[in-house]
């Protein structure tokens, strides 16, 4: 029983990085660098940590993205 659920848990933990590599294309930065891909995304981090504002403000730019993938 023990291996099939750290089975489960390895398929789920690559699902998700899967998921969140598709991000990365969706966003166009598929070619960047990872450096500059980690810097960007520790920047966003500690960004949203004190501004409420900005967090809704990209929130509401990646639903927008989202939101045309059926057309």
């Amino acid at each position: 029983m023990r291996r099939s659920t750290s089975s489960e848990a390895r398929k789920k933990d690559t699902r998700e990085k899967i998921e969140l590599g598709g991000l990365i294309v969706k966003a166009g930065l598929r070619y960047e660098k990872r450096a500059l891909l980690l810097g960007l995304l520790i920047d966003a981090s500690r960004r949203l940590q004190d501004d409420e504002n900005e967090r809704s403000r990209l929130t509401a730019l990646g639903a927008e993205v989202f939101g045309h993938d059926g057309e």
